[in-house]
């Protein structure tokens, strides 16, 4: 054999030598771009537990995220997410149409509701827990706040003597066929234009009228079925609704068009604390300045999330349920909600803290602040099912 030919032999050779000394070093499920980690070991499909989470729109980001990172560490879990407004998911889920693992509406109260509706068909048994482990428990809390452009913001402060915006003060503005003239307020802003859920679909739609009502009975606690059925407070409900001309279904969506449409479709807005933070500096950057302004009472929208003991859980869906809870409960977990604008609902995580991108401190000559004025007492389901009739009678969706 010709000495060239030896030589291109040899070379193939050690080339060949490398490459299967290199492929050895590597094993096959090392995750690709990664170096010194194993990728989780796959798991056959039939072994794998699959849960469905029922949650609330506005957390739909700190959700996700923390979804994303679950499945990485928890490889026998496949998590659904499903989100949905937190009255159309109690309903769904009494209709049969819902029939998720885990449901975490945004408010005690929707969860109340619910539990209260369940009952009237008793043979089904408990909805959820009421004790231990799989008790309702928050995952994150967040207030209810107004959402003002600032040059509106000062209108409305000036015709309430300059001391806060309460929902007396949105009532006279909305309610008045004189528009933001009737007020001191420009010509060309025309009539006030009010941003709000529909009660009977969405959370935080719910809370706007529990907590209007608080404000017109002079009540902290113990709203009852007969402050609802007050003709005189009707009327003024009635009048204050003139402004919304379209109740949305997502508190998320009317943050996003307020921003994104500007004044032009709402000068205010009743959404979570969460998606003002979240949105502050776009709209500064389209629009102007946005105000927050916390109501004179606070409800928490506190999250809580229960594991269902209906018929279709099965008990290894709820040990798989308890682990994902778990997970959203870690600290490292309840820490990043506060990225996302969230009051973390562990009492070990500090809300201020030193760093820069801390909302509460960044956003504070926006209005947040992480004092909140007191807090109204969630009235029991009856009295919220009521609330929700009368609207449905005087108010109407639209």
């Amino acid at each position: 054999m010709k000495p060239r030919v030896l030589i291109i032999i040899g070379l193939l050779a050690a080339v060949g030598g490398v490459l299967h000394l290199s492929r050895a070093g590597k094993p096959e499920n090392l995750e690709s771009g990664e170096t010194g980690r194993l990728a989780p070991a796959p798991v056959p499909v039939q072994e794998r537990t699959e849960i469905s989470f029922l949650y609330s729109t506005e957390k739909k980001a700190w959700v996700e995220e923390a979804a994303a990172a679950f499945q990485k560490t928890h490889p026998a879990i496949r998590l659904y997410l499903v989100e949905r407004g937190s009255l159309d998911a109690a309903q769904a889920i009494l209709d049969g149409r819902e029939r998720p693992t885990v449901w975490s509406p945004a408010d005690t109260a929707v969860l109340r509701m619910l539990e209260s509706d369940w009952a009237t068909a008793p043979e089904r048994g408990p909805l959820f827990a009421r004790q231990g482990e799989d008790a309702p428990q928050s995952l994150v809390i967040t207030p209810l706040v107004f959402v003002v452009w600032e040059d509106r913001a000062n209108v409305l402060l000036a015709s309430s003597g300059g001391k806060q915006i309460s929902w007396r003060t949105i009532q006279k503005a909305v309610s008045s066929d004189q528009g933001w003239p009737s007020i001191g307020g420009k010509e060309e802003w025309g009539f006030v234009k009010l941003g709000q859920t529909d009660p009977t679909r969405s959370n935080s739609g719910l809370q706007a009228m529990l907590l209007a009502t608080f404000e017109y009975h002079h009540k902290r606690m113990g709203l009852t079925v007969g402050d609802v059925l007050d003709a005189k407070y009707q009327e003024w409900i009635k009048q204050m609704e003139r402004g919304v001309a379209r109740f949305e279904t997502s508190t998320r969506l009317v943050m996003t068009d307020m921003v994104r449409f500007g004044p032009s479709r709402y000068d205010i807005a009743v959404v979570y604390e969460n998606l003002a933070i979240w949105q502050i500096s776009n709209a500064t950057e389209r629009w102007g300045k946005l105000k927050v302004y916390y109501p004179p009472l606070t409800l928490w929208s506190d999250h809580p999330a229960v594991v269902l003991q209906a018929e279709w859980v099965t008990p290894r869906q709820k040990e798989a349920a308890r682990e994902w809870l778990a997970y959203l409960r870690s600290h490292p977990v309840q820490r990043r909600a506060l990225a996302f604008g969230f009051r973390p609902a562990d009492p070990e995580v500090p809300i201020q803290t030193a760093e820069a991108s801390n909302p509460f401190s960044r956003f504070a000559d926006h209005g947040i602040q992480a004092e909140v004025p007191p807090a109204a007492e969630v009235p029991e389901g009856p009295v919220v099912r009521n609330l929700l009739t009368m609207w449905t009678r005087v108010v109407g969706p639209r």
